[in-house]
């Protein structure tokens, strides 16, 4: 399973903006430099954040754009879930109309609880977490996923 560049991408952007929080607008060209991505893509991504309220635009000379909670009021359960519209791992665990065999499927519920759990991790660790990790430089989030244990809040 892989989940989109968009997801990705967008996740690296508003973790980013994150570290630039309370420090006034950040422009797209600057997160793209710093994160190398390209500044046509993450404009792309930043339209859907926008809508859904996670980000604003300031027009002006040293306008940008900003988040519109603190880092860690967001997770990144929601930012993936947005960008990946929506949380299950395949269709038919939310459509079930889209396969006539979704009533007897047997496989359907594991592919809704494997991405339950996906995403209750994902909504564990906020934009605030992952900041706070890269300043710490400690062991990366990715050890507490093995064991499935929180990062530290020390």
């Amino acid at each position: 399973m892989k989940l989109s560049t968009r997801s990705r991408y967008g996740t690296r952007m508003m973790v980013d903006m994150a570290q630039h929080y309370n420090q006034g607008p950040v422009q797209v060209g600057d997160i793209a430099k710093r994160q190398a991505i390209s500044v046509k893509y993450l404009e792309q991504i930043i339209i859907p954040l926008k809508k859904a309220g996670y980000v604003k635009s300031v027009r002006g000379a040293k306008g940008g754009h900003v988040l519109t909670k603190s880092p860690g009021e967001i997770t990144v359960g929601e930012i993936v879930a947005l960008l990946e519209k929506g949380t299950m791992l395949v269709e038919c665990a939310e459509r079930p109309e889209l396969c006539h065999r979704s009533v007897n499927c047997l496989t359907r519920p594991l592919w809704t609880e494997a991405a339950n759990a996906l995403f209750a991790r994902l909504c564990a660790v906020t934009l605030a977490d992952l900041v706070k990790m890269g300043l710490d430089r400690q062991e990366p989030i990715v050890a507490g996923l093995a064991t499935g244990t929180q990062p530290s809040k020390s």
